[in-house]
This record gives structure tokens, sequence and C-alpha cells, in this order.
């Protein structure tokens, strides 16, 4: 028996009805992202690997894997029928629950966050996956009911709620903000009420400002006035903009960042775009923010021309997300808002990040697919 879950062509043309090809553009915007990312990241990774005594390629070539592996993920998830997502999205949401609270238990600490779990050579974050299972739950319950007080909802809100929690604990503040604002997103997007994402927006933030933390505190008066502690806590801030103004219009060219060479940390991660600025300059930095402009349109517009809600909810909410971090990630790098550990998507170094970025594109590929009934000819 096949599997109703795999798109048959050939019984979809005996039934004269035509599939149309993934959505192309999608594709190469992604695709150029990544090859970006690689070069960025060889460029800004190879001084730390030489001070750490490995091949300088040794970040590049662990990425490359990952994208690899992406790649056959982002294949598989565009072939099988999106629909299917629906069915599966409590039970994955289930097991990301079980790996977070595996992370509280023995999780790897990081820079004084705990939010890896490590198995051999292998090193991951669950709390990347909690984005996806989060737009599966939101885009299950609303595509039934948008409305969020309904108490058969709550099997989908549920699960998101101990997310949110276990990802707050860890902390990891910034991943829970992506969550929260890709779902008054989404909410929105279903036709929710306008003065009820404002009220909650209200309120969240209200109720925010009591559980920041001390050091989370002190990450915001840091923004602010960064020269108060410029080898301390206002270290990165500075050393990110100094890397904006050396590079000027055109930029160093790549290869010549001064910051990358252990002046900024974490050049190839969360300040990632900052080697980038340095290198290529301002037409680099547009050209980042163009093509991620470009991945929000093409996005939004499979969403818009999605065949059912379920798959327009999934489609807006894959793409909100997606956005939302990269546009968060250059606005620290550039200083607009306070340090945070959010990668840029496709670009910065982390495995994780982008098999599940990749995956989420994987979907959004899937739903952009289109059936097509051919009319036969009537003599």
């Amino acid at each position: 028996m096949s599997n109703p879950n795999y798109i048959n062509y050939s019984e979809d043309i005996n039934r004269g009805v035509i599939l149309s090809k993934y959505d192309t553009t999608l594709t190469f915007i992604v695709m150029f992202l990544i090859m970006i990312g690689l070069l960025a990241i060889f460029s800004a990774g190879a001084p730390k690997c030489i001070i750490q005594g490995t091949s300088s390629a040794f970040f590049v070539t662990r990425q490359f894997i990952w994208f690899l592996l992406g790649c056959f993920a982002m294949f598989f998830l565009s072939h099988i029928n999106y629909k299917s997502l629906d069915k599966l999205s409590i039970p994955f949401a289930w097991v990301i629950i079980l790996l977070l609270i595996a992370v509280h238990f023995c999780g790897t600490t990081v820079n004084g966050a705990t939010r890896w779990l490590t198995l051999g050579p292998i090193q991951f974050q669950p709390s990347e996956a909690s984005k996806l299972a989060v737009i599966m739950l939101l885009s299950s319950a609303f595509s039934r009911d948008i409305n969020i007080f309904n108490l058969n909802s709550l099997k989908y809100f549920i699960p998101i709620i101990i997310m949110i929690g276990l990802i707050f604990k860890q902390p990891n503040l910034s991943m829970v903000m992506i969550l929260l604002l890709s779902s008054l997103a989404m909410y929105f997007a279903g036709g929710g009420s306008v003065k009820l994402i404002i009220t909650v927006s209200c309120l969240g933030l209200f109720g925010l400002s009591f559980l920041i933390k001390s050091f989370q505190m002190q990450r915001i008066r840091t923004w602010l006035n960064p020269e108060a502690d410029p080898f301390g806590a206002g270290y990165n801030i500075i050393q990110s903009m100094l890397a904006f103004v050396a590079g000027g219009f055109f930029g160093e060219g790549y290869g010549n960042s001064v910051q990358k060479l252990g002046w900024l940390p974490e050049g190839h991660t969360d300040f990632i775009y900052a080697v980038f600025a340095e290198e290529f300059g301002f037409l680099g930095c547009l050209l980042i923010i163009g093509l991620f402009l470009a991945f929000l349109q093409r996005g939004l517009l499979i969403s818009v021309k999605a065949e059912d809600i379920f798959g327009k909810l999934l489609g807006a909410g894959i793409t909100i997300s997606i956005s939302v971090q990269a546009f968060i990630n250059i606005a620290v790098a550039s200083s607009m808002l306070p340090a945070t550990g959010v990668p840029l998507p496709f670009i910065s170094y982390g495995g994780t990040s982008l098999f599940i970025t990749m995956c989420m594109v994987g979907i959004l590929l899937n739903i952009s697919k289109k059936r097509i009934r051919r009319i036969p000819n009537v003599r």
C-alpha cells in the first residue's frame, strides 16, 4: 500500500491533476543566503580556529555537513503532503518538551546559559526546534477555531506554555520573544482580534518587566550606555560598531576584517553580520537585508495563495519566524536592540539553527506547490 502522506505524481496525472513545481525564487534566495553564510563563517571563524589549534576550515566544514543534512530534510519535507503535519503537531511538540526537560537536567552550559544537549560529537539546541513546534500547534489550533478561549484548543496551547516556560528557564529570553511575536503574528494572520493582540502585548510587556532577571537588565543598561564599561559588558557592542565604521560604504574586502582577529567575540555566530559589514560595507549590508525582505515577500505570497487555512497559517508562521529572527540579529549587531543570543538565519554558524531553518523552508516549498485539475477535451 502506498503512503498517503506522499505525493504520487503518476496517480495525480491519471486523475487529471497536475502538481506545479515548488517556488524556485524562494529556493534561489535561500541557497544564496546559505552560500553567503558559508563564506562568512570561513572568513570570520578562521582566526578562532587557528587560535584553538584546529584547521582554519573547522567551523565551515561542520556547517557544510549540517547544510547537506538540511538539504535532505528540506527535500523530504517538500515532497510529503504538508497537511499530514496537522496530526503530527501535538506528538512533535511533546517530543520537544522532553528534550527541553533533558536540557534542564543534563544540558551543556555555554556562557552561563544551559541550552544544548551533547551526544558524542553532536551538540544540538532543542529550543530551535520549538519554533517549528509552536508554528505547527498554532496552525492546527487556529485552522479549527481562531477563538483562543475555546477549551478544545487547550491541547494545543498547553504544550506551547510548557515550552516557553522551559526555554525561559534556560535562560533564553530572545527565543521566548521570537515565539511570542510569531504567535501574535499567526493569530493576526488567522483573523484574530486586533484589540486582543494589543491588550495581550501590553500585558505581556508589563509582566515581562517583572520576570527579567538582573543580568538581563544589565544588558539593557549596557545597550543604553556601553561606554560606561568599555572593556566589560559594553565591549561587544563597541567592537561591533567599530566593525560597521571600518567597513564604510564598500568594505575592506573579503577576509580583511580586523575585528574578527580576537577583537569581536562570537564573530562567526551572533555578530557575523558585523564582520560581514566590515568586509563588504554598506552595500553588503543592503544585500543581506534585501535578500531577507525578498524571503519575507515570497513567503507571505506563498501563504496567501495556499489552498487551505492550515497551509496559510503554516506558511505565514514559518515566514514570520525566520524573518523576525533575522531582523533581531541585524538590529542587535547594529546596536538598535540590546545584545541577545539570536543567530542570523542561514548565515550564522550553528548546525541546529541551519538544519531546523531548512526544514521549515522545505515545508514552505511544499505549500508553494499547486494542484491544478486538468480539464479534459470535449469533442
